[in-house]
C-alpha cells in the first residue's frame, strides 16, 4: 500500500473479526507468526510492517517520527476498512498502536500490551541516558554501521537466549542488510528521549480507552522495560487484565504458545456493554 514516503507492506490473512498487530523495534510482522498461524483459523489477522522495517520500503528522507508511523496506520485501517478492531501492540507498536486507537477509539473493540508504554519516558533515567547517547554520533554509527539494535538489544533481550535460534536471528537481520536499511532504528533509539511531546500527548488521551477491554501480557525478565511500567499500566488504564509470564521483553518468541492461548482467551470473553 502506497503512504507517504513508501510502500508499506502488511500481512493480511484469515476471516472474521479483525486483530491488528504492531510490531516495534527491531523486528516486524515476524515477530507475530505464531498468533497469526493460530488466530486466523477464525479471525482475520491484519500485521504492519512500518516503513524502515520488514518487507515495507526504507526511504531516506522519511521522517521516522511516531506521529508519522501512527498515521500511516490509520491509513492502513482506513484503507482495509477495519472495524471493531483488536488492536495487539508490542513495544514501539505500543505509542504507535495506541495513538491510532485513542484517535479512533469507535474502531476500537479491545486492546492487547506486550512489554511496552503509553506515557513520556523522562522519569526513567537509565532510558534518557541511552537514548540521549544513541541520539549523538556515536549512537549513530553503532546502529547504522554495526547494526548495534538486531545483532546485540536483540539477543540481551531474551531471557531464554537459546529461543532466538540462529534461523530466527536472520529472520530479523535480513531486512538490515545494507547500513542505509538501518536508519529507522536509529530514529526509534533517539524517540525515548525525543519524542515526549507525543508521549505526553498520547497519555493525556488515555481516558478515551476506559471501558474497553485491556489485557496485558507482560515478560517479567524484560531488560529494555523496567518492571514498573506494569504498575503504570494499572494505574494508567484501571480495570485491565494482566498475565505475567517468565520472559524476556519478545514474549511472542519466548512463550508463543501462552501468547496466542492468552489472547485467544481475551477475544472469546464477551464485551460487557
Amino acid at each position: 500500500m502506497a503512504v507517504p514516503g513508501g510502500q508499506l507492506q502488511y500481512v493480511d490473512e484469515g476471516q472474521g473479526a479483525p486483530i491488528l498487530f504492531v510490531h516495534g523495534t527491531p523486528t516486524w510482522s515476524f515477530l507475530w507468526r505464531n498468533q497469526i498461524t493460530a488466530l486466523s483459523r477464525n479471525y482475520r489477522c491484519i500485521a504492519v510492517d512500518h516503513l524502515g522495517f520488514g518487507l515495507s520500503e526504507k526511504p531516506q528522507n522519511f521522517s521516522y517520527s511516531l506521529e508519522d508511523h501512527r498515521d500511516n496506520l490509520a491509513r492502513l485501517v482506513d484503507h482495509l476498512r477495519l472495524e471493531n478492531v483488536t488492536l495487539v501492540v508490542h513495544d514501539f507498536g505500543g505509542p504507535i498502536g495506541l495513538g491510532w486507537a485513542v484517535q479512533q477509539p469507535e474502531k476500537v473493540a479491545k486492546v492487547v500490551v506486550l512489554n511496552s508504554w503509553m506515557w513520556p519516558l523522562t522519569e526513567v533515567k537509565p532510558m534518557m541516558q541511552a537514548s540521549k547517547l544513541f541520539s549523538s554520533r556515536v549512537g549513530k554509527f553503532l546502529y547504522v554501521n554495526l547494526n548495534f539494535s538486531v545483532k546485540f538489544l536483540l539477543q540481551q533481550a531474551f531471557y531464554q537466549k537459546e529461543k532466538l535460534t540462529r534461523e530466527v536471528h536472520h529472520q530479523y537481520l535480513s531486512p538490515f542488510r545494507e547500513r542505509k536499511d538501518r536508519v529507522s532504528t536509529w530514529y526509534f533509539a533517539k524517540a525515548l528521549a525525543g519524542e515526549t511531546p507525543y508521549f505526553t500527548r498520547l497519555y493525556n488521551k488515555r481516558h478515551v480507552l476506559e471501558g474497553k477491554p485491556v489485557l496485558v501480557l507482560w515478560g517479567t525478565k524484560d531488560k529494555l522495560i523496567p518492571a514498573s511500567f506494569l504498575e503504570n499500566w494499572q494505574e494508567t488504564l484501571p480495570g485491565l487484565t494482566v498475565m505475567e509470564l517468565e520472559t524476556g521483553h519478545f514474549l511472542q518468541e519466548e512463550a508463543p504458545e501462552e501468547v496466542t492461548k492468552a489472547i485467544q482467551a481475551f477475544l472469546e470473553q464477551p464485551v460487557l456493554q
